[in-house]
């Protein structure tokens, strides 16, 4: 294992047809730590993701609040993408198609009739190679980059940024032609720790007043209506098991942020864990934020740990989902000459 303290870049060129990493892929996979005060955070360039993120809580006591696997094995294996960068267009497209410009695109469906998270072989499952690192310096931070047939070249860098924060930064590049993207990092956070048991006690608050209601395959109908006297409003801080009952499963849902028309930073939510005292605040450049509940989480993970049901939650920042298929939605097209951008800024604290 590798331990940097500045920055990292990784790169690749990625073959679709791929379904599966040979054994010559597999030894370009690494594990890749960085570190900064209280904040120790590990990575792997199998699917850009994170591995761990470790910090303290309101004793001082340090606990790891991401789920996931002790092997890359387990994150090959699993069914969701644990911690990873999620593309080219995450999270559905509606009946696996789209229509750009005059041409029907029809993509390989993977949940049923939709596509989900960029296809069966999206940016989560591939191995993103290191291309430069600064393994000293005060701002610790990793960079990978990513070339898509289409063309499209993605890069994604993590950095640590003063007391336990860091900063997720996506950019995509259409490089010939205009392509959706929609990117997305999928890890899964449990503030009392990941072997902690379920999430529905922590508080939760989502600086949106709206959401996009979906149909029952979780493809947004296209309308945008207010969260008041709905399951979904947290627009007060409130845990999330408190009226996760009245919904079928749990949340699995996009909610458009409040100030939206603006591309600076804003917050998307807060979380806190009371027993703990974490406390992680979420800002990005996004117009919405997915809350999903793992509501099918049933996998062993990291020290043999059985993530259940509600064992983790996601907090994603991103464009509106489906967002090819509605055109009352903002656009998620990316052109030659106008980059995709996506900024996540994480701040951890304590109470």
């Amino acid at each position: 294992m590798a331990r940097f303290a500045a920055l990292f870049w990784f790169s690749i060129l990625v073959v679709l047809q791929c379904a599966s990493i040979d054994s010559a892929m597999a030894k370009e996979i690494g594990i890749f730590e960085l570190k900064k005060g209280n904040l120790s955070m590990k990575f792997t360039n199998y699917g850009a993701r994170i591995v761990s993120l470790v910090l303290p809580d309101k004793n001082g006591k340090r606990g790891d609040v991401a789920l996931g696997f002790d092997t890359i094995q387990g994150f090959m294996n699993a069914s969701s993408p644990f911690g990873a960068t999620v593309g080219r267009v995450a999270p559905r497209i509606a009946k696996a198609q789209f229509t750009l410009n005059g041409t029907v695109y029809k993509l390989p469906a993977n949940s049923g009739n939709n596509t989900i998270h960029g296809g069966p072989i999206g940016f989560s499952q591939v191995v993103w190679k290191v291309k430069k690192y600064r393994p000293d310096g005060a701002i610790p931070r990793i960079d990978f980059a990513y070339r898509f047939p289409g063309d499209l070249l993605v890069k994604t860098s993590y950095t640590l940024l003063g007391d336990n924060q860091f900063c997720i930064t996506m950019k995509a590049e259409a490089l010939n032609k205009a392509t959706p993207v929609n990117l997305f990092n999928h890890a899964f956070w449990n503030l009392g720790g990941h072997n902690s048991g379920d999430i529905l006690s922590e508080k939760i608050q989502i600086f949106a007043s709206h959401y996009l209601p979906t149909d029952s395959t979780l493809i947004p109908t296209g309308k945008i209506v207010t969260v008041k006297g709905t399951p979904y409003d947290f627009l007060t801080a409130r845990t999330v098991g408190s009226r996760i009952n009245e919904l079928p499963k749990g949340y699995d849902v996009n909610y458009a942020l409040d100030g939206s028309g603006s591309s600076k930073l804003k917050k998307a939510a807060i979380v806190h864990d009371e027993k703990s005292g974490r406390v992680m605040e979420i800002l990005t450049d996004q117009l919405g934020v997915q809350l999903f509940t793992g509501n099918n989480l049933n996998v062993k993970g990291k020290g043999g740990f059985m993530y259940k049901p509600h064992g983790g939650l996601c907090v994603v920042t991103e464009g509106f989902p489906d967002s090819v298929n509605h055109p009352n939605f903002p656009s998620q097209i990316v052109n030659p000459g106008k980059p995709y951008n996506h900024i996540m800024l994480f701040k951890f604290s304590t109470l």
